[in-house]
């Protein structure tokens, strides 16, 4: 029998609510968080085209960053330089517990991220 308290290193998890769904079907990769987020676990990330760096998403942004790509697997600041991070992009997710960049709204992702494998519930 494994003895998982033995196996825990660090921290205490404290549920967040972001997953929904099966968590099987998590993808994340690390990802660069361009200078000048502070972003929390849940925010909605949208790729720069030039330089492939990720933004809190929104609506306005003109960058290719408007269109979201991601979710930020953990809390990441990055308000003074650029930040390595995780981010999931493909999987179930709670609106609720989503960070969602001026613009948008959980019911106008739904749609438009639905073909990148991340389903908003």
């Amino acid at each position: 029998m494994t003895n998982y308290a033995s196996i825990a290193t660090a921290g205490i998890y404290t549920p967040d609510h972001l997953l929904a769904g099966n968590a099987d079907l998590l993808v994340s990769i690390k990802v660069t968080i361009a200078a000048g987020n502070n972003l929390t676990r849940g925010s909605v990330l949208g790729k720069i085209t030039t330089g492939g760096k990720y933004n809190l998403s929104t609506t306005a942004a003109t960058d290719g960053s408007e269109q979201p790509t991601a979710v930020l697997a953990e809390n990441c600041n990055a308000a003074s330089y650029d930040m390595e991070a995780i981010a999931y992009i493909r999987g179930d997710f709670n609106a609720a517990g989503l960070t969602l960049g001026e613009g948008h709204t959980a019911a106008s992702l739904r749609d438009s991220v639905r073909g990148l494998g991340i389903a908003i519930l």
